[in-house]
């Protein structure tokens, strides 16, 4: 028995002698086929070579890659080789070496490919390991304590180790030196918040000493409570926004419908009518249109930016939710205080849906006209306002500041000669005049300016508008008014500025006045041939101002206008001239 069991006890040794052998020798051939791969690797493509050649130096490349790399230093005439930098002129010829390539196939019928290993090296984009020398492996993970990265095979003593055990693992981090006090050689592990930075221990009991000091986990806990209620109020900030564009877009719907019905009525409307009244009939439908755009194409702008700013909201909560879970203290209190920062919250406070016909007005307008056809062919037409059809949930614009806002809201402005003075004479297409002694054949009109020298336009303006005036002599008024302003006589009711109905900014040579309802104001600022004039009309806005790129406000009126508004000019002095100028 005791013979029987000697024999299998050698038996077992033999059979776990061989069985290492067999292990040593896989080794040695995964070995071999290891460097075999780097072997017969390129080192451009870092793939298995591909129709080699060798170049003068005696190093090998794929023909096509040595080829491109070539073809890019044509320019110098000197070529080089792209491990050992050796170089050769005139560009060696490139032969396939047939061994090399024989080899290349045998292994590739093996089921060699191109070495697995090279995915395990660190790119430039990736946190190579500290201990690594040579080609450097990706690391697995950053140790805290260490202040060093590690890859797999050099991290398993924090695995195995006891003391090492305790250190603090985390996800590779780049920039892990920024961790160790550049004065002590320590890592950072306490904050100080009367100079809110990252500090050593002896930091601390050194320059800082005195200071309020507390651990930087102690800080991180402290400043992790402030992110949270800062996401709170981002997540509110957001429902309240997504709440005010479903309200936007209600409105939206809202003016489309409105604007809908008015086109309808409208158009019934107008079918009474003559073929005279027809193309007012036109006018009538695209001043609708063209008012719907404008609201819905406003509306929906103030929409956009609330959606942006929900987007935005978002970013910022996603990035301060992957600021919460960094684990570098230090990483999160350098990137707080720039996180944390909130942009102003758009003032949705005036959205207010309101069940309004938003373009009834224009109905009723067209059906006065049906009644009062007549007058109107004859001579009293005038654009059917659109001023009623403020959308209250809109924003205010605020007014331009350069003359390129400005231009933006340009109008082509020509004077009425039906309502110019008889001693004005227009030119340059009606946008000029000129005060003279002798009386113009003007025909008899009853819109005409009979004491006062005075010219309104033809276009009747709404909404923003913006315009220029150049004048030439000792000075001239510019104004606005309304069109049922007097006309006939020299009472104070036709003068610009001397009633309820007009406005007026009276040019000096080196002075202004403003004048509305015989009430003058005095206007200071610099003295200019050209004066430019924005109106707001649905906002109750006009101001005049000394016209550069800049825009100097000389002075600014905010009211309520329940008319269109007229363009108007009044000139005191032979000589002088006033035109509207043509902007582009």
């Amino acid at each position: 028995m005791l013979f029987r069991s000697e024999l299998k006890l050698l038996s077992l040794s033999k059979k776990v002698k061989l069985r290492q052998s067999l292990l040593l020798r896989a080794e040695m051939a995964q070995k071999g086929l290891q460097l075999g791969r780097e072997t017969i690797s390129c080192s451009i493509c870092l793939d298995l070579l591909k129709d080699p050649v060798t170049i003068p130096c005696g190093h090998s490349y794929c023909m096509s890659c040595i080829k491109s790399f070539w073809d890019g230093e044509d320019q110098r005439k000197i070529y080089s080789c792209p491990q050992c930098r050796q170089v050769f002129a005139p560009r060696p010829v490139l032969v396939k070496n047939t061994m090399l390539a024989h080899l290349v196939e045998q292994l590739r019928k093996t089921g060699l490919q191109a070495a697995p290993a090279d995915h395990c090296y660190a790119g430039p984009e990736d946190v190579a390991c500290d201990v690594c020398t040579g080609r450097k492996l990706k690391a697995l993970k950053s140790c805290l304590t260490c202040s060093a990265s590690y890859c797999k095979n050099h991290l398993q003593p924090h695995y195995d180790a006891a003391p090492l055990k305790k250190h603090k693992l985390v996800d590779p981090l780049e920039k892990l030196q920024k961790n160790i006090c550049s004065r002590h050689d320590e890592v950072m592990k306490m904050f100080c918040r009367t100079d809110q930075q990252s500090i050593c221990y002896l930091c601390s009991v050194d320059e800082h000493k005195g200071h309020d000091t507390v651990s930087a986990a102690a800080e991180r806990t402290e400043r992790q409570r402030e992110l949270e209620v800062s996401r709170q109020n981002i997540q509110q900030r957001i429902q309240d926004r997504e709440k005010d564009v479903k309200l936007l877009q209600q409105e939206v719907e809202a003016v489309s419908r409105s604007a809908d019905k008015a086109v309808e009525d409208s158009e019934k409307i107008f079918t009474e009518l003559i073929r005279l009244i027809q193309k007012r009939s036109s006018d009538v439908k695209q001043q609708i249109r063209s008012q719907q755009e404008t609201e819905v194409s406003r509306v929906k702008e103030l929409q956009e930016k609330l959606e942006q700013e929900i987007t935005e909201l978002k970013r910022k909560d996603a990035e301060l939710k992957q600021l919460s879970h960094t684990e570098d203290h230090n990483q999160f209190l350098l990137n707080y205080p720039s996180l944390s920062q909130l942009s102003a919250s758009t003032d949705s406070s005036s959205i207010n849906i309101r069940p309004l016909r938003y373009f009834e007005d224009v109905t009723a307008a067209v059906s006065e006209l049906r009644d009062q056809l007549q007058d109107i062919l004859m001579e009293k037409w005038t654009n059917i306002s659109l001023t009623g059809t403020e959308v209250d949930v809109l924003l205010p614009e605020p007014e331009p500041k350069t003359r390129a806002g400005f231009l933006r809201y340009s109008r082509e402005i020509t004077l009425d000669p039906n309502t110019a003075h008889m001693n004005l004479l227009l030119s340059d297409g009606s946008r000029k005049a000129e005060l003279t002694s002798q009386q113009q054949s003007y025909s008899r009109h009853s819109g005409r300016f009979t004491g006062w020298c005075q010219v309104l336009s033809r276009e009747s303006l709404t909404g923003r508008c913006y315009w220029e005036v150049e004048w030439r002599g000792k000075g001239v008024y510019v104004a606005v008014a309304y069109k049922n302003i007097s006309r006939a006589g020299s009472s104070y009711e036709c003068g610009f500025g001397f009633n309820e109905k007009s406005w007026m900014l009276i040019c000096g040579t080196n002075s202004y006045t403003f004048l509305f309802n015989k009430i003058s104001t005095p206007v200071s600022g610099p003295g200019s041939s050209r004066v430019g004039v924005y109106l707001d009309h649905r906002a109750g806005i006009l101001s005049f101002y000394r016209v550069s790129e800049t825009m100097t406000l000389l002075h600014r009126v905010q009211t309520t206008f329940t008319q269109p508004l007229y363009a108007g000019l009044y000139l005191y002095d032979d000589g002088t001239t006033a035109e509207l100028c043509e902007l582009k």
